[in-house]
Formats: C-alpha cells, structure tokens, sequence
C-alpha cells in the first residue's frame, strides 16, 4: 500500500475504486455516529460519485488506515481549493467505527493537514462545524484551528439549511 504520510499507528491515501466495498460497509457502520452532521457515501453509485467529486481539480480525498490492519478509519476532503494569493480550502472529515474515538481520527486529520500545508502547497483551510457537534469541535481545537465566526443557514445539510461555526488553521510560518 502506497501511504502519502504515516505517524506509525495511522497513514493516509488517496482513495480507490477498490476501496468501494469497505469504505460503503464502513459508511453504513457508522450513519448513526455521522447523522445529522454529514451523509458519507453508503452505496456503490454514492461512492463512485465521491470518486468523482474528489477527482476535480479543486478538490482531494484522503482515507486514513489502521498501519496495524490497514482498514479504513476515515476520511477526509479538502474542497474548493482556489490557489494563488488564498491557497485555501473547506476541510471535512469523519472517522468510522470502530475508530471513532480512538485517536484515529486525529492523527489521520493532522496528517492530512501536514499534507495540504506541504505537497499540495496551501496556506489556509477551514473546517464548517454544526454548532452541536462537538465531536468535531473537540478535534478542530486540539488540532490547532481558531474559531473565526458564525455562519447561519450556511450548508443544506440532511434536508435543511443549517447553521455552522468556522474554524481555520493557516501553515506554520517558514524560516
């Protein structure tokens, strides 16, 4: 398995066409962890629509693994990149069961950061959080974000238009 970071216990990639039936299974697994915050791909149209998606230019998707087993603890995308003088993106994330909690999540969430702040060159990105997940919250805190405001009515999200917090992180200055 080709990683494009690793901390010894957790490593990312990028997602594959053969990943479908444990990404879908690992989906389903954990829809009530997820719900109402985001819908993660649960059948083999949705995944080969997210395929899609983070195969745009402005877009990239990662899957975090177990090193141990190598499954699937999650997954991560950073959407709507826009290079230039931004280098920024939107960052969304979600752990699967039976990783939720385990620090999994963390771990494969910073790396991906890591990676956005390095190969792919951005500066900036900013994770929109429902006000009542705090799961979500907890991590973008302990991962370095600040909270910079609040959106209402900012994402349709299961069915309705919901209101967010914005939290961001920007590269470490370099020497």
């Amino acid at each position: 398995m080709r990683y494009l970071r690793s901390d010894g216990r957790v490593a990312i990639r990028r997602p594959r066409a053969g990943d479908e039936a444990e990404f879908v299974a690992a989906a389903r697994r954990s829809r009530d962890l997820h719900h109402p915050w985001l819908s993660a791909p649960a059948d083999a149209e949705g995944y080969a629509a997210y395929l899609r998606r983070i195969r745009r230019q402005d877009t990239s998707g990662f899957l975090f693994c177990d090193r141990a087993s190598g499954e699937i603890a999650g997954y991560a995308n950073i959407g709507g990149i826009v290079l230039g003088a931004l280098r920024g993106g939107y960052l969304g994330y979600a752990a699967f069961r039976p990783y939720a909690g385990t620090g999994h999540a963390a771990a494969g969430v910073r790396l991906v950061i890591e990676h956005a702040f390095g190969a792919l060159g951005l500066h900036r990105l900013e994770a929109n959080i429902q006000p009542g997940n705090e799961p979500s919250r907890r991590l973008a805190r302990r991962l370095g974000f600040r909270l910079e405001g609040f959106s209402p009515d900012y994402l349709f999200v299961d069915g309705a238009w919901r209101d967010h917090e914005r939290w961001a992180i920007t590269a470490p200055p370099t020497s």
